[in-house]
């Protein structure tokens, strides 16, 4: 083995530790290897900016705009509210809600769908008397059996199509996976039809003062008359400032004041605060205040006739994500307070204004109606008591038309799936749609610049002969068996890698792995690349692996082994499927 292939693989194990480690964010990470790359001359500049240039790299930004475009003018949420119509029972609501985003997720960015019916299910649990529990999983498994039913249903076909396009063995047409996909999403549903009642968790949902475990945090205290706040305002007395506190509410006999900044205190006001205990224990002592012992928090108490308590979720590609409250300035900015943050299902209890926000975490946050209601068209926030609306209804047949016109004349080989897609960004855009900056907004730089970063390291291993040296031993043991025991041992791997670190990179990584491996044995090397498309696409066992179990795991409030009971016998179902159906499809042919 060459010293340029030695020290790819060291980049490669480098590159692999930080994103299971989930230090940095990944695109972070890859770009880092790709400066690592440059740096050692492993690769030209030419071949390290090829992954912006890339295809597949430029389409999945095309696919964002299209799925923004479904999603600001309703089209989504239209689907939707038909879905809550016909779920009259358990089995009938599974089946409408798995049938419904596996058709919306093949065309649209699973993640934007997920964003948009999370919502939707949660509204049907609550009308059938069903745990929210027992949807939301099947939710988000199913978004992904409908991404591997088209070229276009993830951001992984793209990419492995392009892979395999530059090795000589042709792209993926539109519906060349749809067979596979289909077999899959049938076993799916049959799957939870027969086992869910058994392995979904049934939770449910308590009140948000409870789930958030805000009984902790939010107390009632008394001003004495020897206290120095005794005159001042919460203002002037900087609570926030010097106890990490807040003052929620002023109580007196004759009215309560809500978020009431400028209220001058008085002896014998009650105070309504949040903040850690240890904060509280020491603004008790030190402003000489009296705790209520006794006080019971309920929702009813953080609310009125003019504020409410709402739950929230960070949505994909929010400006939230990678900050913090205090850096967006979250309560001048958007008029309304964070009481609490959930993440994978458990109260984050550092400091409010100092957490480092992420996809999928959960804010309890109290406002004023009118502030909650811009939330909800909000496009950062996901907001969960309510079905979405729109301004733009009445151009969701338009976007629509635009969507059907971009796949068929891809399917059709009029146009490759670049043009077509670019082509609908474009008459998003001219027709109103999308405004074009929120053309721009709608593309995930973090999944663009991940590939940009992830793409040329795979050039890297096909270069300097890594990819070989790791076919040789990855698979090495079972070349002897045949193509279908490597098969097995590559979409193995690949599930393996994708619940451990981000599913584009694993696809990318291994893809010049299958290369090789299928040049070494002299046969076709489309089986395998099908295997790791199908198992980079499908992240069932951890709620980390894929973007969407990210998404459902505060509201189905879940546990990390709720995902391992569910995904693991799912995720061998589909690997036995695969490897019995991938060679029926897609055969063996040899080369020579």
């Amino acid at each position: 083995m060459t010293m340029e292939a030695i020290l790819v693989l060291a980049i490669l194990a480098g590159v692999v530790v930080l994103f299971v480690s989930e230090k940095f964010p990944i695109d972070f990470v890859a770009l880092l290897g790709l400066g690592a790359l440059l740096v050692l001359g492993l690769i030209t500049p030419e071949e390290g900016i090829s992954g912006l240039s890339n295809p597949a790299t430029v389409t999945v930004a095309a696919m964002f705009v299209l799925s923004a475009g479904l999603q600001k003018t309703g089209a989504t949420a239209a689907v939707g509210r038909l879905m809550v119509r016909f779920g009259r029972n358990y089995f009938a609501a599974l089946v409408v809600i798995m049938g419904t985003i596996t058709v919306m997720s093949a065309f649209v960015n699973n993640t934007a769908a997920v964003a948009v019916f999370i919502p939707l299910v949660m509204i049907i649990a609550n009308r059938r008397k069903i745990a929210a529990s027992k949807l939301l999983i099947p939710l988000s498994y199913a978004s992904q059996f409908g991404g591997v039913c088209t070229l276009i249903g993830t951001s992984t076909n793209l990419l492995v199509s392009s892979i395999s396009e530059q090795a000589g063995y042709g792209a993926f047409s539109m519906f060349e996976l749809s067979r596979m996909g289909l077999i899959l999403f049938a076993a799916g549903v049959l799957f939870f039809l027969v086992c869910g009642r058994w392995l979904l968790p049934e939770r449910r949902v308590s009140t948000l003062a409870t789930t958030y475990q805000l009984g902790e945090y939010v107390t009632e205290m008394r001003v004495r008359k020897n206290s120095p706040l005794v005159g001042r305002s919460v203002l002037e007395s900087r609570l926030g400032e010097e106890y990490d506190v807040i003052v929620l509410r002023v109580l007196r006999t004759e009215d309560a004041v809500w978020a009431p900044l400028r209220q001058i205190l008085k002896p014998d006001h009650v105070l309504l605060v949040r903040g850690r205990i240890e904060d509280l224990m020491r603004l008790r002592d030190t402003l000489r205040l009296e705790m209520n012992v006794d006080f019971e928090l309920r929702d009813e108490t953080l609310q009125s006739e003019e504020l409410r308590l709402v739950q929230t979720l960070v949505a994909p590609g929010s400006e939230l994500i990678g900050r913090t409250l205090k850096g967006i300035d979250f309560r001048n900015h958007y008029k309304t307070l964070v009481l609490a943050i959930q993440r994978h299902g458990e109260p984050i209890r550092d400091r409010l204004n100092s957490v480092v926000l992420g996809l999928g975490d959960a804010l309890l946050i109290q406002g004023r109606e009118v502030e909650i209601n811009e939330l909800r068209g909000n496009e950062n926030f996901i907001v969960l008591d309510e079905i979405p609306g729109t301004a733009l209804r009445h151009k969701a047949p338009l976007v629509i038309g635009i969507l059907v016109a971009v796949v068929g004349l891809a399917a059709f080989d009029v146009f490759p799936i670049l043009v077509t897609s670019l082509l609908g960004c474009l008459a998003m855009v001219l027709t109103g749609c999308l405004r074009l900056d929120d053309a721009y907004g709608a593309i995930n730089w973090q999944v663009i610049f991940l590939l940009a970063g992830i793409l040329p390291l795979g050039i890297a291993m096909q270069k300097t002969g890594a990819a070989d040296f790791i076919a040789e031993r990855a698979v090495g043991m079972v070349q002897e068996i045949g193509p279908v025991a490597v098969l097995a041992v590559i979409y193995l791997m690949t599930s393996v890698m994708t619940d451990t670190m981000t599913n584009a990179a694993a696809a990318v990584l291994l893809a010049p792995i299958a290369i090789s491996t299928a040049e070494q044995i002299g046969v076709d090397a489309r089986p395998f690349l099908m295997a790791i498309t199908f198992a980079a696409s499908t992240g069932f066992s951890t709620p980390v692996g894929y973007q969407t179990n990210t998404m459902i795991y505060n509201p189905g409030g879940y546990k990390y082994t709720d995902f391992l009971r569910t995904g693991v016998p799912l995720s061998i179902l589909f690997w036995i499927l695969s490897v019995i159906f991938i060679p029926r499809f897609w055969s063996f042919d040899l080369v020579g």
